[in-house]
């Protein structure tokens, strides 16, 4: 029968992995604990970084219906569980492991689909949610402008052609240049 502190540490465990977007697993081994708080300092606020025990964490990812995590959780293990937006967390864990080699990220989860190593460093590589949602809006912007510069030339176009022809109306024949620009179109 399972002790009351690991039921509850994997209760615990269970839930972070519920609540969370993303949670990226890594090796801790070799850091001091000064480096391990700079690190916690570089996920930001909407992260949390927990070493924790392999044997919990894995029934903990299994109960929460994780199952694609099992073969990454050997040596020392922490997790970042993230509760915002995972880029930020994953380019603080990318940044941190350049200055810090003995950072190793093993791989993770985003949205319940397993993601390696490689895809954190991808993700990292994104911009955040904020800047691609202004790149986004400013696209928009410019179709907007475009289009309303589309229908304002219609009309000037229109015209400058009703001119034309009248003009032209008027060294043919000498016609009565008075008359509507309108009226000549549509004889």
């Amino acid at each position: 029968m399972a002790r009351p502190d690991k039921a509850a540490a994997v209760a615990e465990l269970t839930d972070q992995f519920r609540s969370s977007n993303a949670a990226v697993l890594t090796e801790y081994r070799g850091l001091t604990v000064a480096q391990l708080k700079e690190l916690r300092r570089s996920l930001g606020e909407n992260a949390q970084y927990a070493v924790v025990k392999n044997t919990l964490t894995k029934i903990a990812a299994n109960e929460a219906g994780i199952d694609t995590l099992d073969d990454l959780f050997s040596g020392p293990t922490a997790v970042a569980f993230v509760t915002g937006d995972p880029v930020e967390s994953a380019k603080g864990l990318r940044d941190f492991a350049k200055d810090n080699p003995n950072l190793i990220i093993k791989g993770g989860v985003l949205d319940g689909k397993a993601l390696s190593a490689d895809e954190f460093k991808k993700l990292a590589d994104l911009e955040s949610r904020e800047v691609l949602l202004a790149k986004l809006a400013g696209a928009m912007k410019g179709k907007q402008t475009q289009a309303a510069q589309l229908f304002q030339a219609l009309p000037s176009k229109f015209v400058r052609t009703a001119e034309a022809l009248r003009a032209k109306k008027a060294e043919q024949g000498g016609a009565d240049t008075s008359a509507p620009a309108e009226a000549e179109v549509a004889e």
